[in-house]
């Protein structure tokens, strides 16, 4: 059995308020299953969970969960999405990938296309890539802002810790009206993403997920890694955590995010809906016409 969620909480939760070395987050850790069939049972029991939990979140329409994905190519974040939730009931729960922006998205704040597509009370998000693109990649490629025609007052200078500033507070904006937010930083070595890139190339099934930017991408790998420590340490917080999860191992990592999802959702105060004495007896007198 999985460990603890204090313990996970300890190994892999960014802590609020301190710099970031991801060096010092692991990409790999001890297996949590003994074999395959291990990992498939424990895979089962989290689906159990989250699928009953959903249940009562939808019933109890008081709160939402937005759960965010980021993470370097190939850290398996469309794979985890696929295994982890395939036992959410699809009315229930929404998974939204953020692709390069449009004209129409440019023409608004940063926030906004992210915004629009925020889970109702009741459902569950699932942000693939998100908001925070936009303290990475163009943070990365700065030449990507000329496209926002932002005001002439934007410093350069400053712009990343103001962006981190508004996260911040629609982050816990958000939290005070009932949507609960965990952040998933897949984090991948660099060894491994060779290996995955060139799996990609050698196996014909795989050729679609591979481009010529993949390449270019990974010969920014420090300034990538910088970027994501910047962001972590200043949007890590106690309502609204990032967790650093081992990605070079895709079961252990999907067992992890299993993990910390069934037990954010569990740990809500959710309560199926009670009736009156007299929707009862109103229900009773139906079941009698029945």
């Amino acid at each position: 059995m999985l460990q603890s969620m204090n313990i996970l909480h300890d190994q892999y939760q960014i802590p609020e308020g301190k710099p970031v070395d991801l060096a010092k987050f692991p990409t790999r850790t001890d297996d949590l299953y003994k074999d395959n069939k291990e990992y498939e049972h424990l895979l089962r029991e989290q689906i159990k969970r989250l699928s009953t939990a959903q249940e009562l979140l939808y019933a109890s329409d008081r709160f939402s969960l937005l759960l965010i994905f980021q993470a370097m190519d190939a850290a398996g974040k469309d794979g985890a999405i696929k295994h982890v939730f395939s036992g959410i009931n699809p009315q229930g729960c929404h998974v939204t990938s953020f692709k390069q922006p449009s004209t129409l998205e440019l023409s608004h704040d940063f926030l906004w296309r992210t915004y629009c597509a925020l889970p109702e009370r009741g459902r569950i998000g699932i942000f693939n890539r998100s908001y925070y693109e936009e303290v990475l990649v163009v943070r990365v490629h700065p030449e990507y802002l000329a496209a926002q025609n932002l005001p002439d007052q934007a410093d350069p200078q400053t712009l990343w810790q103001e962006r981190f500033e508004s996260i911040r507070h629609m982050e816990a904006h958000l939290h005070r009206s009932g949507t609960r937010i965990v952040k998933f930083f897949l984090h991948l070595s660099k060894d491994e993403q060779r290996e995955r890139f060139l799996a990609r190339i050698d196996e014909p099934e795989k050729h679609w997920k591979f481009s010529a930017g993949d390449v270019a991408e990974r010969l920014r790998w420090d300034d990538y890694q910088s970027a994501y420590a910047d962001c972590l340490a200043a949007t890590s917080t106690k309502e609204s955590p990032w967790y650093a999860v081992p990605a070079d191992d895709k079961k252990n990592a999907r067992l992890l995010i299993g993990e910390i999802v069934a037990d954010t959702l569990e740990a809500l105060p959710m309560a199926y809906p009670a009736l009156t004495k007299e929707q009862v007896a109103e229900l009773q007198s139906l079941r009698g016409q029945l």
